[in-house]
């Protein structure tokens, strides 16, 4: 006698039985770039259907995430001007914390989470202050928690510090207790790569460095026990998830923090590998659809609790469908 593995394989519904990772609606984040101005919904050249909205555009769009039952959304903002010190990122009045409100006053309970960062903000592009051309890093700290104070003040219910600085995790954590934003919870990007997937986002927020590069705060794609440090690090000061972008070709990083981690995972499926799966689908090399759930079910596999798409919207009619 010999297993017969093809016995569970027969038809969809014995299939379906006894499935063991199942991609769901509650894992998804849908992010949004938010521009000045007025009646804008413009398609992102270097990110096919994806678009610049407008405040003022919001609501059509929220409207469509929540009925779609996508939970959560991550806000990224493109502000009217940048300077050296990335004032327009802790602004009240900013992009992003404009809307931050917009949604609140109508969809409370859409999770809204803000990306935390200073290079869209910036003039010289980079994450933190520059001074030599070096960023500094404690000298970062202080602008990179005023963002995220500003950011909760607005009514967002997760702050994501995208930086990459060494402590910002504790500087925003305490920033936020002191002001009384306690329950305002942390999803860090704890194990964000140098990486060359990030092209066409670059593009969008218009935050390429100027001059230089993102290796000395940004993590060497080689390595993986240093993901480690920086996730345990996080969670150490106060991360309530950890994240590892981009996703694709970092699973094994997944899936190494899932055996020793309790603490939920999110997964961003960047840019970069969401252009790849784009443009062959859009030569008809592969089908769109059945790449996508294949990539984000090997997310899922891996040890990911959250995954942040800009698929999101076509998996969640997907996901209907079925």
């Amino acid at each position: 006698m010999f297993y017969r593995g093809r016995r569970l394989r027969l038809n969809s519904n014995i299939r379906s039985l006894v499935r063991e990772t199942r991609l769901s609606l509650e894992n998804l984040v849908y992010p949004i770039f938010l521009v000045e101005g007025t009646n804008v919904k413009k398609e992102i050249s270097s990110l096919k259907n994806q678009y610049y909205l407008s405040i003022d555009r919001l609501d059509e769009e929220i409207e469509e995430i929540t009925k779609l039952g996508i939970p959560a959304v991550i806000l990224f903002g493109l502000p009217e001007f940048k300077d050296e010190k990335g004032s327009s990122a802790y602004d009240d009045n900013g992009i992003v914390q404009r809307g931050i409100k917009k949604i609140k006053e109508k969809y409370s309970d859409l999770v809204v989470i803000s990306d935390v960062c200073l290079c869209q903000y910036i003039s010289h592009g980079h994450c933190g202050v520059l001074k030599d051309g070096k960023v500094l890093n404690d000298e970062s700290l202080k602008l990179i928690a005023k963002v995220a104070l500003s950011h909760a003040k607005a009514g967002a219910n997760i702050i994501a510090p995208s930086d990459m600085m060494d402590g910002r995790v504790s500087a925003i954590r305490r920033l936020l207790d002191e002001n009384g934003y306690e329950y305002v919870s942390i999803m860090s990007y704890s194990v964000k790569y140098a990486s060359s997937f990030y092209g066409p986002f670059r593009a969008v927020a218009d935050s390429s460095p100027k001059s230089g590069d993102r290796k000395s705060y940004q993590m060497d794609p080689a390595n993986s026990n240093e993901a480690m440090r920086e996730a345990n690090e996080d969670l150490q000061e106060g991360a309530d998830i950890i994240m590892v972008k981009p996703a694709m070709a970092y699973q094994d990083i997944i899936y190494r923090l899932r055996q020793s981690v309790d603490s939920p995972i999110a997964a961003y499926n960047v840019s970069g590998e969401y252009m790849m799966i784009k443009s062959a689908a859009s030569q008809g090399l592969i089908n769109e659809k059945d790449i996508v759930l294949e990539t984000l079910v090997g997310f899922k596999r891996s040890g990911a609790d959250i995954i942040i798409t800009y698929f999101a919207k076509d998996v969640a009619n997907w996901l209907k469908e079925r």
